[in-house]
């Protein structure tokens, strides 16, 4: 079976499937901005504490999904992503019955945080082992499920709300992430063997001269280098900025006069943009490589939120939308392919955990200053202006990117 040229490339089949997978799960998570304003309106809680639920969430998710890599190592992808669909869909049942902040933080910071944690990591390190070319490439679409997600899930939380409230929006939305993110886990392979092929370009390409082999890092080699610590503060950079966009770019719209559902066309925007982001620089980081992909992509963000500090009307959020779109798109797709690069396949999933954990305490902490700060001050620029010196961070940091060998001490640079 491996010699047959024409046979076809269930690697494929994966990319389809995981991208589903991210379009359900990221997709209703990322709407929470949409609910924002009907919970905050019934409860009447401060913008940081409703944020703080959000906020939780990814302090649970980052930590879990440490241990999540190192389940997909050892055991595959597919059980860990049948719990992700379960704790992911009753999270979202369980939403529609809260009635105090004990219960909003309990269900979506720890229980949908939970099932969230058993996304992102595996979505990452199942691509690293199907393809060994391509790879930036298959990365950037299988996370741009998240894109399409953002397009389809926030319109349809907000019809559901209008039409039917809040409670019953997250009724339906925990039954479709239980039945569909289920069934669509159960056509996940962990990597090529266990259908009889080969990675794709791995014929072309001999895996001592892509030099994975000779950088199979295990996770106590790869912490005692600074790459990987570069890595993961680079990744709590992206994911800061990106947090505070999605939790208040609708309630920050809203506050400038916009209507709840043009301010949620912003939210749809960044999302539509974000799959372009996610495919172009996949494929150019394919090129060019991940370090100058990076740092492209952080001058790009830079800009973005240079432009929302004075953007006061639809059309410059929407100019907004499109540029932090495809910023965001751009730099989601870069870390696992710098992670394989840099310290090869063999602990990729444990990893890459520790740079997305690191990322995850970043999409913590921007929502709740944000929050925090608007609460203060009344208004989000300090928040915007954290955002852009953080983008001008990551440029930096990038720029210091370099191989490793291992035949290097492990602190080597």
């Amino acid at each position: 079976m491996k010699g047959e040229k024409h046979q076809f490339f269930y690697g494929y089949v994966v990319v389809g499937v995981v991208f589903c997978i991210m379009l359900l799960a990221w997709g209703i998570f990322l709407s929470f901005g949409v609910f924002f304003q009907p919970v905050l309106t019934e409860f009447g809680w401060t913008r940081a504490a409703t944020s703080g639920a959000y906020s939780l969430a990814f302090l649970v998710i980052g930590p879990l999904g440490i241990g999540v890599g190192r389940l997909i190592d050892r055991f595959g992808p597919r059980l860990v992503m049948t719990g992700c669909g379960f704790f992911v869909g009753l999270g979202f049942l369980l939403m529609s019955q809260i009635s105090a902040i004990w219960q909003f933080y309990l269900v979506y910071g720890v229980i949908i945080g939970i099932g969230m944690s058993a996304t992102f990591v595996p979505a990452n390190s199942i691509i690293p082992r199907w393809f060994v070319k391509r790879r930036g490439l298959m990365t950037g679409i299988v996370l741009s499920g998240n894109g399409v997600g953002t397009i389809i899930m926030p319109s349809v939380a907000r019809w559901l709300i209008s039409a039917y409230g809040w409670r019953t929006a997250y009724i339906v939305v925990g039954i479709i992430a239980l039945v569909l993110i289920i069934l669509a886990a159960q056509f996940i392979k962990r990597d090529p063997s266990q259908v009889g092929q080969l990675p794709y370009g791995a014929e072309e390409v001999k895996t001592e001269s892509s030099g994975l082999k000779a950088r199979a890092f295990s996770l106590g080699e790869a912490i005692r280098t600074n790459q990987c610590w570069l890595l993961c503060v680079i990744s709590f950079c992206i994911w800061f900025c990106v947090g505070v966009v999605m939790v208040h770019i609708v309630i920050h719209a809203t506050g400038l006069g916009i209507s709840a559902a043009r301010a949620t066309s912003i939210l749809v925007l960044i999302g539509a943009v974000s799959i372009a982001g996610k495919a172009i620089m996949g494929s150019i980081a394919d090129r060019i490589g991940n370090k100058s992909a990076l740092i492209i992509s952080f001058v790009i963000m830079t800009a973005a939120f240079s432009w929302l500090m004075v953007a006061q009307n639809m059309w410059m959020l929407y100019v907004f939308g499109v540029i932090l779109g495809f910023a965001y798109g751009a730099l989601s797709p870069l870390v696992s392919p710098a992670v394989a690069e840099l310290f090869g396949v063999t602990s990729h999933g444990v990893i890459f955990g520790i740079t997305f954990c690191a990322g995850n305490f970043g999409e913590a902490l921007g929502p709740v200053l944000a929050g925090r700060i608007f609460d203060v001050t009344g208004n989000y620029q300090w928040a915007f202006l954290i955002a852009a010196i953080l983008s001008i961070i990551g440029i930096i940091l990038s720029a210091f990117l370099r191989p490793i060998s291992k035949s290097l001490p492990a602190s080597a640079p």
